[in-house]
């Protein structure tokens, strides 16, 4: 049976990780610490290591840099409760063979410790080289957007282009200069071009340079993007929005590395990478006549696809919180009513958006509280975006305050244990004009979806709690969460009490 080790200071996690282990039939080593982990990988014998990404003293990222040079066959699975882009990218920058998020399923570590076994077996990874520990302004706690992380920290050292695909304001400048970040031309500059706001007859000069004398106004050489990105990267914006013509020479330049400027005689050569972004489809570009193909093929050795903001509904809080905190001037918070009509809005400018949304209520609102009317959405008359009818005037205050605050008095008024005997008060404090139907909570299977979410799981967390005796580990387990998963559900819903 292969030796699994495992990293993590939570005694209680980390003997229910090692039970876990020891069903999936491995054998287990446990330490609470890097330094005792690190001394583990030296007496040999471990398959693969579990480790957690914050402990006393070095942390696991500490213990991820220091395990190539004393144990580098040995795939490393960082596992954490507080996964952010930073944290993810570097982990897998360093060699990690995956990261994964606090609490994890039986299935996926199976599944994922199977997999690293199998690539041990196939071939030992060599020793990773460390990266400086960059600042990240990439912010998200979804699958998808974590799938990008990864996908970010194992290319970063790679010179092959890479193309970021995805709706504009979704990030893509945001994958570029961390793909810059995280590589070993880190050091040199990163430089950024919007193709779409140079005027096509200037953006070759742009783009190559010129001699003095090129043309009318050339009065001094220009060295152009090309040239000033040398030795780092370039971060072609919009490319989609590229004139045929100038498409040809910058494939020459991607084929050669080497750039003429307007109006010289002599090729220059450049040493640098090349990412590329767009909003365009641009495989439908090619069939149009608009795009080169032989220039999307070169462009995309790397392709990165940024999904909508909403389609990871679960960012807007996170993503929120950011804003808010580098908001500048002092803390200020949402309301409730505020926080459902973010959830409720379809966000066509995505990420972007939200981000001048926040900015907007952070200067319009007085108060520390940022109201429904401070964001600008468009709901402050009491609808919610896709609602068949407005709230109620006595609901329309608050929303997913009103379901904490209805599903707290049910759970009073059902004191006796029965939660369910009193969803008729969840219903008459939440609707906005459904009925209640006995059941718990009474949802409109044909209102607003966010809505409807925020209904059940506010009855499923008060239900569990209930069955628990208000204990929140019991309740955590029965739900399936992490502690610290429970109590920020419990805050988002007003139930921290």
């Amino acid at each position: 049976m292969d030796l699994i080790l495992v990293v993590d200071d939570n005694t209680a996690f980390r003997a229910t990780l090692a039970e876990t282990l020891e069903d999936l039939g491995y054998r287990v080593r446990q330490a609470a610490s890097a330094e005792a982990g690190l001394r583990a990988l030296g007496e040999g014998g471990i398959a693969a290591a579990i480790v957690d990404l914050r402990l006393p003293g070095d942390d696991g990222l500490a213990l991820l840099r220091a395990a190539p040079a004393i144990a580098p066959d040995v795939p490393c699975i960082m596992l954490t409760a507080y996964a952010s882009g930073a944290n993810t990218i570097e982990a897998m920058r360093l060699g990690a063979f995956d990261h994964l998020t606090k609490p994890i399923g039986r299935s996926a570590l199976a599944a994922t410790l199977e997999r690293a076994l199998r690539a041990k077996a196939a071939a030992a990874p060599g020793p990773a080289e460390v990266a400086a520990d960059p600042a990240d302004t990439m912010v998200s706690s979804s699958e998808a957007m974590r799938a990008i992380f990864k996908r970010i920290g194992l290319v970063a050292d790679s010179d092959n282009s890479v193309l970021v695909l995805g709706e504009t304001g979704t990030g893509k400048e945001l994958v570029a200069q961390a793909l810059h970040r995280n590589s070993a031309r880190a050091g040199g500059p990163f430089v950024a071009v919007n193709c779409a706001a140079i005027p096509a007859d200037l953006l070759e000069s742009e783009l190559f340079g010129h001699v003095k004398g090129a043309f009318s106004g050339a009065v001094a050489d220009r060295p152009g993007r090309f040239r000033e990105a040398d030795g780092g990267t370039l971060f072609l914006d919009e490319i989609g929005d590229m004139a045929l013509p100038t498409q040809a020479k910058i494939l020459r330049v991607l084929q050669e590395r080497i750039v003429t400027p307007l109006g010289g005689r002599h090729a220059q050569p450049v040493n640098l990478r090349v990412v590329a972004a767009t909003h365009r489809n641009l495989e439908r570009e090619v069939l149009d006549g608009a795009f080169r193909a032989d220039l999307l093929y070169r462009l995309q050795v790397i392709t990165i696809m940024l999904p909508p903001l909403r389609e990871r509904q679960g960012d807007i809080d996170v993503l929120t919180a950011h804003f808010l905190h580098h908001g500048g001037g002092r803390s200020k918070r949402l309301s409730g009513a505020a926080l459902a009509a973010l959830h409720a809005h379809d966000w066509p400018g995505n990420v972007r958006e939200l981000r001048n949304t926040v900015q907007r209520a952070i200067a319009l609102s007085e108060g520390d509280l940022i109201e429904v009317e401070h964001l600008g959405l468009g709901t402050a008359a009491g609808v919610l975006p896709g609602s068949a009818a407005p709230l109620r005037a006595d609901a329309a205050a608050d929303v997913v305050p009103a379901i904490a605050d209805g599903i707290a008095t049910a759970a009073q008024a059902g004191a006796g244990g029965d939660v369910a005997a009193a969803a008729p008060a969840v219903a008459e404090d939440i609707a906005t004009a459904v009925p209640a139907t006995g059941g718990l909570p009474a949802i409109d299977w044909d209102g607003n979806l966010d809505r409807a979410v925020a209904q059940l799981e506010a009855a499923m967390l008060v239900r569990a709690l209930d069955a628990s005796d208000g204990n929140r580990s019991q309740a955590a387990r029965r739900l399936g969460l992490s502690r610290q998963q429970l109590y920020r559900k419990l805050a988002q819903y007003g139930l921290d009490m």
